[in-house]
């Protein structure tokens, strides 16, 4: 009798550790960011990379107008893949472009725009990555597309083709 009941008791284990296992591949830990609700932007200040001179965020984002905020890094390589659409993007002058240099060394940073220019209208250095936190950033790149001091659209990683026709239908 004991020989008989082994192996049902096997079975019954192995179903219940395999369903177990299957209902957790179905769940989803992954956290996906909310990143269409409109929020106002930080205040906040900063270093400005070309004078190092304390600037304000009322000093640069104004109300009724488009802006392009775009966290970058010179050691960033995704950065270096969408910097060409930001220059085309400025060579369209359809929105300012505002840079947020993070955790970076300023050598290298002014060597990376050396090299392939800068489509920013102003720099700002955030040295210890505290505005990016304050903006709700995780990484970089990063961008974030505002009007009237509010976020409309963020978008996480590189801006690619879609991103910018994206952006250019919101400016619409």
């Amino acid at each position: 009798m004991k020989i008989k009941i082994y192996p049902f008791f096997l079975i019954f284990v192995f179903l219940i550790i395999f369903f177990v296992f299957y209902k957790g591949l179905k769940n989803s830990n992954i956290y996906t960011p909310n990143v269409q609700a409109q929020i106002d932007i930080p205040e906040f200040q900063a270093i400005n990379f070309e004078n190092n001179k304390t600037i304000n965020s009322n000093d640069i984002f104004f109300k009724d107008k488009f802006y392009l905020l775009n966290i970058w890094a010179s050691w960033c390589v995704p950065c270096r893949e969408e910097h060409r659409f930001l220059m085309n993007l400025k060579k369209e002058k359809l929105i300012d472009i505002i840079g947020l240099n993070y955790k970076d060394n300023h050598l290298n940073a002014k060597k990376f725009l050396d090299e392939l220019k800068s489509p920013y209208k102003i720099i700002l250095k955030d040295s210890d990555g505290t505005i990016a936190i304050d903006w709700g950033a995780y990484g970089v790149p990063e961008t974030f597309l505002i009007y009237d001091k509010k976020i409309v659209k963020k978008i996480i990683g590189p801006i690619d083709e879609n991103s910018i026709l994206e952006i250019k239908e919101i400016l619409k």
